[in-house]
């Protein structure tokens, strides 16, 4: 199990803890715990709606992949630890980070 912070849009904190044994992503659990995250592109990383920043532990994560890169640069704020939550794959990598929901919807 993996425990992480979640900030919603009010700026309340909640603790996650998550399976890092199913090949899950982050935006699967975020949905999953009742974030409104639109995940519009079900995962596919082509629209966005999953964007959350990382407040806390971005370096373990390492660097966006081109494609979310190019979603991420179309969006009218992004910042530069902001990833899509649906390209983050739950792994002992995300132990203690800070995530900050950022989505379409938020």
């Amino acid at each position: 199990m993996v425990t992480f912070t979640v900030e919603d849009q009010e700026g309340n904190r909640q603790e996650i803890e998550a399976p890092d044994d199913m090949g899950l992503s982050l935006m699967e659990i975020l949905k999953a715990s009742e974030y409104p995250i639109l995940a519009t592109c079900g995962g596919m990383a082509l629209c966005a709606t999953c964007h959350v920043e990382i407040l806390e532990g971005e370096n373990e994560l390492g660097e966006a992949t081109d494609a979310e890169l190019d979603q991420l640069e179309n969006l009218p704020e992004y910042f530069p630890t902001s990833r899509l939550a649906c390209q983050i794959r739950i792994s002992p990598l995300l132990e203690g980070a800070v995530i900050k929901l950022r989505g379409e919807d938020n």
